[in-house]
Parts: structure tokens; C-alpha cells; sequence
């Protein structure tokens, strides 16, 4: 396996040595924001060590470049826990991010809501997370940078500028707590009530071992959830996998044109 060291190098040996500002996690169904970026893509198959996802509606490459002023490393995929059981699969593709620069992340995921009023095509902003599936990348780290504090996970200038942004771009961007689960199977009707107990508005099973994870390296982070169902249990929505990317899609144009917006407010 490389590290990230030369990994990095090899980044910056094809898509050049300017420092990266953010790096974005793109979740299902999202994509296409990638293609805008005038850059260079890398397949995650070159990238030694690098995840190689196996879950459709994900692209496996790393794009480099400029997105509206804004020097951003963008992973197409993500490794999830439900694919090998290992928690920390995407800690090389985060080390190597800093390692190229960034200080930000931006996640971005599909998630069911136990929310009536943010339903499927709304926009849900991390504040906070459970994590419900109870396992965590950083076992088996050896150092005392394992006791991660996680009180302000999601920055809140970060927050701030993406509420910015939406009220600039018109939309409605709800805030609220994420619960995640291993996956792959989606979650009972009574794992939904609970988590609507414990104070949890949306549901997913991905995103919360990133953020454990860029915190772990010293990046701010913000998170956005694509609701693209309601949690099981609370509509007569069959829910699947297609379903997921099917009406993932509502949500992606409010969200591309969120990040857009706030990209350029930031450059």
C-alpha cells in the first residue's frame, strides 16, 4: 500500500502543484457535479491503496481542479463499512487530501428523513450525528490522537456560509442531527422510532466515519444529506437501492447549485 505521502505526489505529478483548497464526498446519485470541475480526473484503480467501491450510482475517481475559483480534490465514491466491515476504509483517501493542501470538507450523502417536514427532494444540513452502528475508524490508532473531540464536528462558519448560500440560491436548507447505521440492509420501522426518540432527523449509512475521520486530521468539515425517502415505517414507499438513486435526483440540482453558490461566495 503507498502512503499518502506518495500518493499525493503522483496527484500532483498529473493534475499539478497548486495546493487544494476542499475536498467534496460525492454520495449517491451526486455525481455529475465532478464533470463541471476543469481538472484531471484519476481513477481510483490508479491510486494505490485507494477503496474500490462496488456500489452503483458512485463514480471511482478523484478529480483535481477548478470549480468556480475554488481548487478542490472531488472523490467520486466512497467506501461504506457495509462493503468490507472496515470503518476506516476512506482514512487514505482523507489523509491524502491533506496531504494535497485542503483544510475544508464538504460531505454530501442520500439519507431517509424522520422528518414530515423535510421530505423526499429536500435538503438536510448536518449539525450533529449518532452513531447508531457503533463501530469507529480510529480503532486500533496507536496514538493519543485517537481521542478525538467531537462537540463542533460540523464547523460552524461552514455551516453559516452554506445557510448563506441557500437563502442566495432560494432554497430551502433544513439542519438536524443524522443517525448512522452499518447498512446494508435498510433500517425497521422500530430502529426508526427509536432514532426519531434519540433526536434523530435523518437516516444513512455512510458519511459519520469521514467526519470522524477529517476531524481526526485537522479538517473543517460540513455535511448535506439528499433526502430521498422517508424513514421506514412512516410513508408506503417500498424502499431499495434503485429507489435511493431514482429520487436522489431530486435532490441533486438544489444541491449542485447550493455547493456552486457557495463556492463562489468563498473564492
Amino acid at each position: 500500500m503507498s502512503d499518502a505521502a506518495t500518493l499525493a505526489d503522483f496527484i500532483r505529478s498529473k493534475a499539478g502543484d497548486a495546493p487544494v483548497e476542499m475536498g467534496l464526498i460525492l454520495g449517491s446519485g451526486l455525481g455529475h457535479l465532478a464533470d463541471a470541475v476543469e481538472g484531471t480526473a484519476i481513477p481510483y484503480s490508479d491510486l494505490q491503496g485507494f477503496p474500490q467501491p462496488g456500489v452503483s450510482g458512485h463514480n471511482p475517481k478523484l478529480v483535481v481542479g477548478d470549480l468556480l475559483g475554488t481548487r478542490v480534490a472531488i472523490f467520486g465514491a466512497r467506501a461504506h463499512y457495509y462493503e468490507h466491515g472496515n470503518p476506516a476504509e476512506m482514512r487514505l483517501p482523507l489523509e491524502v487530501l491533506k496531504a494535497l493542501g485542503a483544510k475544508t470538507l464538504l460531505l454530501t450523502n442520500a439519507a431517509g428523513s424522520t422528518r414530515l417536514d423535510v421530505p423526499p427532494g429536500e435538503l438536510l444540513m448536518l449539525t450533529d450525528h449518532i452513531n447508531f452502528a457503533g463501530a469507529n475508524p480510529l480503532i486500533g490508532e496507536a496514538t493519543d490522537a485517537r481521542f478525538v473531540p467531537l462537540g463542533d464536528a460540523y464547523s460552524e462558519p461552514m455551516r453559516k456560509a452554506l445557510h448563506d448560500a441557500a437563502v442566495a440560491e432560494n432554497i430551502t436548507l433544513a439542519e438536524g442531527t443524522y443517525a448512522w447505521f452499518s447498512g446494508p440492509s435498510f433500517e425497521t420501522p422500530a430502529e426508526i422510532r427509536a432514532i426519531k426518540m434519540l433526536g434523530g432527523d435523518a437516516v444513512g449509512m455512510s458519511t459519520v466515519p469521514e467526519v470522524i475521520l477529517a476531524r481526526f486530521f485537522g479538517l473543517e468539515v460540513a455535511a448535506i444529506s439528499a433526502i430521498t425517502n422517508m424513514a421506514e415505517g412512516m410513508s408506503d414507499e417500498k424502499l431499495s437501492h434503485a429507489h435511493t438513486k431514482k429520487m436522489a435526483v431530486a435532490g441533486a440540482e438544489k444541491l449542485e447549485r447550493l455547493i456552486r453558490r457557495y463556492l463562489s461566495e468563498k473564492a
